[in-house]
């Protein structure tokens, strides 16, 4: 048996963990996407599901860890696979619970074609309903909720997000898109195992909340994961020659701070605008997929862009311009996260023509200034004016395995993800350097 086929067994093992079987995760497995493969590296592996929280039944409706993070779509939800599950299951899975999969848990799940509707952003979009309060001493009011399936509360404000992967956690300066579990002074693992708790209670609906053992076995669990995409159909194995595959990023190293942009590195080491080296070797490799992959990591690392009107980046800076790059924002070496909490508004948020998202008026306590949102983001956390739109940079390892994209699924493709940078920050891409840049991030 060959390497290849030996993984691609284990991938098929792997994916008999979805509802929870006693099966066991192995220490690498590999996943069919669109490009290529998925590959997951389990440092701790192989671990069997039937002795793990991840994969067990803790909550009231049905739901595992694995509902949401199945390991074959980098852990975390796809519309293809719930557009699977939905026709495999008429819609009863466990992922489909009124609680968070539908717009609002008072739309009719009766019939099938009730379910399809009530789940119809959760099919779309793979989006996950949060019900969020306003922070008592928030420095705005929720005047007005324009929300086309219900849910129109304005002190109990629901939003729609993708859930994030459960792999990669290592990595992480930020838990969760607003941060909202992340803590002053407290450890990652800590604030991963209060995130477990509030899931587990919240989208698995628990009448009796996990225990500190199994909140600190779903962490071990998730955090010996490493996941990237492993092959590229034209261009071959990710990690031969080059640096690209899940076994390499597991040996990444990572601290909060590393490489920041602003010279807020604790090692004191200045900023290496080379955030990527993982593919330069294909430069001038005869194959054509290969050298633009290198093409797009090069674009990614060194094409200037002009950063504007980011609240939580210009701002916080005092540079009304900034010439930037891809790295400036997502700086952590070869991951390409923001290696320290620095939620911005890109403008996402505020593409108020997305008539599949509910439109939210926001006015300032102070000067009475309003703004129409799709999801304030951090400002439901902080209370904060300038954290409205706001939102982490997630890790870009394992993209092309989890379509789509930003926190409201609202970029299709790796290919609209471009065109939206390329004019949201005036980079003037040609057509070739967007296909490039597409294809090196499909590679990570």
């Amino acid at each position: 048996m060959t390497l290849r086929s030996a993984m691609l067994a284990c991938a098929l093992l792997l994916g008999a963990c979805q509802g929870g079987s006693s099966a066991q995760v192995p220490r690498s497995a590999l996943f069919a996407d669109a490009v290529g493969h998925l590959g997951t590296q389990n440092v701790a592996g192989p671990t069997a599901t039937s002795s793990t929280p991840f994969f067990q039944d803790l909550g009231s409706n049905g739901r595992h860890c694995d509902t949401c993070h199945p390991p074959a779509t980098a852990w975390t939800l796809t519309p293809a696979d719930l557009q699977s599950r939905f026709a495999a299951s008429h819609g009863t899975d466990p992922v489909f619970r009124p609680v968070d999969g539908s717009g609002c848990p008072t739309q009719d799940t009766r019939t099938l074609g009730a379910r399809r509707s009530a789940y119809a952003l959760l099919l779309k979009r793979a989006l996950i309903r949060i019900e969020l309060p306003v922070p008592k001493d928030a420095e705005f009011t929720v005047s007005h909720v324009d929300n086309p399936y219900g849910c129109s509360d304005t002190q109990a404000v629901s939003v729609y997000r993708r859930p994030l992967p459960a792999t990669n956690l290592s990595f992480l300066s930020m838990v969760m898109w607003d941060g909202r579990e992340s803590t002053d002074g407290g450890s990652l693992a800590d604030d991963l195992a209060h995130q477990s708790l509030d899931a587990t209670n919240g989208h698995a609906q628990a009448k009796t909340p996990p225990t500190l053992q199994q909140q600190s076995d779903i962490v071990r669990f998730e955090t010996a994961l490493y996941s990237a995409q492993q092959d590229v159909d034209q261009a071959g194995e990710l990690g031969g020659e080059c640096e690209g595959g899940p076994q390499k990023l597991s040996a990444t190293p990572f601290y909060p701070g590393i490489n920041d942009a602003f010279g807020r590195d604790p090692s004191g080491a200045p900023f290496n605008f080379r955030v990527f080296a993982l593919y330069g070797y294909w430069l001038s490799d005869p194959n054509p997929a290969r050298s633009a992959i290198a093409r797009g990591e090069a674009l990614f690392n060194s094409r200037p862009m002009s950063i504007t009107g980011v609240a939580g980046l210009n701002d916080v800076m005092g540079q009304p311009l900034i010439v930037g790059t891809c790295g400036t924002c997502h700086d952590t070496p070869n991951v390409g996260n923001q290696s320290l909490p620095m939620p911005m508004n890109i403008g996402i948020a505020t593409q108020t023509a997305d008539a599949d998202l509910p439109l939210l008026t926001l006015v300032n306590k102070v000067t009475g200034e309003s703004v129409v949102v799709s999801d304030p983001g951090r400002a439901l956390i902080s209370g904060k004016w300038a954290d409205i739109g706001a939102f982490k940079s997630p890790t870009l390892r394992g993209l092309a395995a989890r379509p789509p994209y930003f926190h409201d699924g609202s970029a299709a493709t790796l290919a609209d993800v471009v065109s939206f940078y390329d004019g949201r920050f005036n980079m003037q891409l040609t057509a070739r350097e967007k296909a490039d840049l597409a294809a090196f991030l499909a590679a990570l």
